[in-house]
């Protein structure tokens, strides 16, 4: 049988029990599999259930509130860096009204089960019969350390919910995908597989290979794969960084089968996007850590095994670190005269041979710097919130001297958090996703691990809740025209099989929405008057201290929000253009075209030069 959802949190606080805890973060509810400690261990979030002595009496009580078959339970110890605590031998009982309890033997005396060994690795007990019961009882007899546990309860559904809290209803998806998790052959087979059902929109090309030598697939969906088309904006959705997190792989290959069906089959909203828009999905951007994680199987991998690459980098933060060099410009008063504000080159030392970077993040770079995408999303596990950037904190010292803040600001005082100069855009894109979805903004439920860190709003700048230097958004952001945010799709990385059709069902609006944000703002071209298009013009718009440049085909994206906006256009040798812009609350973007004048300076230079730079 499935796991019933102590990892996932789709078995609620309020239906784990224990017989005692040790502090308030100790509580039955901490008792989830993989569930991790905040910073601070003394908090109210501690790793783990722990009794509140050794007596061998204690027990953790989960109530499935139905009649269940169970058939096993995952064990796991303590998430700490300071305490070596499991259990390493347990009884089980069974119950139906949680007053009379059986406890599992095997016919003449009850049955000891063994448990941990450390305290990281799941450890998987399957019971040799299955019991029938509502409610399953953990009692631990022998331990290292401290009583402390975390656990998940294997059991399938026999009766409907029997009370009126009725739990999530159970979805079945009326589209005929193919849900299922999907090793690295499977992949390519599937993706081959939609291609060749609808050869007209997709293409299948690789972005670069991992360290091991697997090639990472992409899929492009457009109306005209293997070419950018002037005018047409470009969109990506990754996912697998974290080899671990393996829910975004699926929904991506998900979505290729959505798109390509519905297109078929003359789906007014999909035929739009796939016409209007050229789509980049990447399942896997670290299929070595997938294959690492896949091997350990969906609840055994644990919080880490395949989150990493081969060589041991976290790709999310392995970017180079713009934003520090932004802001030590800023400090400086170089910016933007002596340093930009956008398109900040990459660090020499960084693309040096021996530079500690990944190969999959070289290959993600390059992609980035050949496509001129303008809006993006990774997709990744482990939490359920839509993070933006800036992810990078700004170290106090150097804040500068802003104006005092007004007292109702609704952002906490928070004083190393730097926002972006598009942080109504960042907000804006990250509430598009997160209110499509069908359980992202639900956070009565609290965070994953920790509480809430969204404002009960689902969406959170990634400083304020993990900051991080050289993540993939902030270089996105800083280095490209490109909007990236990180998608972080529920509290379980690895979700067993039987739950991809309702995360699809709970995931597809938003995936579409989100992609259609890429038609918001403005878009244009840039020409000379002859007509010729102008490539790395630099697109201003006022008010936001971030300009954005054209593609080679002279054609520019610019996502914004409604309202009235001044944008200039400059090139080098051209006389600025400035425009008055609208753009409204509907879909589709305003177009906004810009014909720029050769500037005299440049025929003055020639004539000099030509004349040895001797005065005239």
């Amino acid at each position: 049988c499935p796991p019933i959802g102590l990892e996932s949190h789709r078995i609620e606080d309020d239906q784990i029990l224990a017989s005692s805890m040790l502090r308030h973060g100790l509580g039955a509810q901490r008792g989830r599999l993989n569930m991790q400690a905040g910073t601070n261990e003394d908090d109210f979030f501690d790793g783990a259930w722990c009794a509140e002595d050794d007596s061998r009496a204690h027990w953790i009580e989960v109530d499935t509130r139905r009649t269940t078959k169970f058939t096993g339970v995952i064990t796991q110890g303590r998430d700490s860096q300071i305490h070596e605590d499991f259990v390493t031998s347990f009884y089980v009982g069974f119950s139906n009204d949680s007053q009379n309890w059986v406890m599992y033997s095997n016919g003449y005396e009850e049955m000891k089960f063994y448990g941990n060994v450390d305290k990281d690795t799941p450890v998987l007990t399957e019971f040799p019969e299955p019991m029938a019961a509502r409610y399953i009882r953990i009692y631990p007899q022998t331990w290292n350390g401290s009583l402390c546990m975390r656990l998940e309860v294997l059991g399938c559904p026999l009766s409907t919910v029997s009370s009126y809290y009725a739990q999530q209803n159970e979805v079945t998806s009326t589209d005929n995908l193919d849900f299922r998790h999907h090793s690295y052959k499977d992949m390519r087979q599937l993706m081959k597989v939609v291609n060749e059902e609808c050869p007209t929109i997709t293409r299948i090309y690789n972005i670069g290979k991992s360290s091991r030598g697997l090639k990472i697939y992409a899929m492009e969906i457009s109306d005209n794969p293997g070419e950018h088309e002037t005018g047409e904006p470009e969109f990506r959705y990754t996912a697998g960084l974290h080899g671990n997190e393996v829910l975004g792989r699926e929904l991506l290959l998900l979505l290729m089968q959505f798109l390509c069906k519905e297109y078929q089959d003359g789906n007014p909203r999909v035929r739009s996007l796939v016409t209007e828009t050229r789509i980049h999905l990447v399942p896997s951007l670290n299929p070595d850590g997938y294959e690492l994680a896949r091997e350990a199987g969906s609840e055994l991998g644990n919080w880490a095994l395949g989150h990493w690459t081969e060589e041991g980098y976290d790709l999310f933060e392995n970017f180079p670190d713009l934003a520090s060099a932004l802001w030590a410009a800023e400090e400086r008063k170089l910016v933007p005269q002596k340093f930009p504000n956008h398109h900040i080159p990459v660090p020499e030392h960084y693309l040096a041979e021996d530079a500690t970077v990944a190969v999959e993040t070289r290959a993600i770079m390059a992609w980035m710097d050949k496509n001129p995408f303008v809006l993006g999303a990774n997709l990744q596990g482990g939490e359920k919130l839509v993070s933006y950037p800036f992810d990078t904190a700004r170290p106090i010292s150097e804040t500068p001297s802003a104006a005092p803040r007004p007292p109702d600001d609704y952002e906490d005082d928070n004083p190393e958090l730097q926002e972006t100069p598009d942080h109504a855009i960042f907000r804006w894109l990250a509430i598009s996703y997160a209110s499509a979805h069908l359980t992202m903004t639900e956070t009565f439920r609290g965070g994953c691990h920790t509480q809430d860190m969204t404002n009960a709003m689902g969406i959170v700048q990634g400083a304020k809740w993990h900051p991080r230097a050289g993540s993939m958004n902030d270089f996105s952001y800083l280095h490209t025209n490109c909007l990236e945010l990180s998608i972080y799709l529920g509290c379980d990385k690895f979700p067993h099989e039987s739950e991809l059709q309702q995360e699809w069902e709970n995931n597809k609006e938003s995936l579409l929405t989100f992609m259609e944000q890429v038609h918001r703002g403005i878009k244009g071209m840039v020409t000379d008057q002859q007509g010729d298009p102008i490539a790395n013009a630099t697109i201003v718009v006022g008010g936001i201290n971030h300009n954005i440049q054209t593609a080679s085909g002279g054609d520019y994206w610019r996502i914004l929000n409604p309202g009235e906006y001044r944008v200039s256009a400059r090139a080098e040798g051209y006389n600025p253009s400035v425009k008055t812009c609208n753009v409204f609350y509907d879909i589709g973007a305003t177009q906004c075209n810009f014909v720029l004048s050769r500037s005299n300076w440049k025929r003055i230079r020639e004539i000099m030069a030509m004349n040895g730079n001797r005065p005239i």
